[in-house]
């Protein structure tokens, strides 16, 4: 059996990329985020089993252009996550061909 956990619902009623949204958001598109942050957001002290599910779920919104995914400072393919990341709103100007 298989489901995307990607639209799971939380406790709170958020789905996991909502939550993306609504704490980038919140940072500005000046700002970013860990993917940790998203699931301590989402879990309190149980979000390590949720981090997995928020960086999938930030490669998804970053595939459609709603945010963007940085390693050191810059954006980075979707299809390219690994390692060290942070979240960044996607600015409403910004080009979205640029990954």
């Amino acid at each position: 059996m298989s489901f995307r956990v990607t639209h799971i619902e939380t406790t709170a009623g958020q789905t996991i990329e909502a939550a993306i949204l609504d704490v980038a958001g919140a940072r500005g598109a000046d700002g970013s985020i860990t993917p940790e942050d998203v699931a301590r957001a989402l879990a309190g002290e149980r979000w390590r089993p949720l981090l997995g599910a928020v960086r999938r779920a930030a490669a998804s919104l970053a595939a459609a252009g709603r945010i963007d995914i940085l390693r050191k400072g810059k954006p980075i393919d979707p299809a390219e996550v690994r390692g060290v990341i942070r979240l960044r709103i996607r600015d409403a100007g910004a080009d979205v061909t640029e990954p």
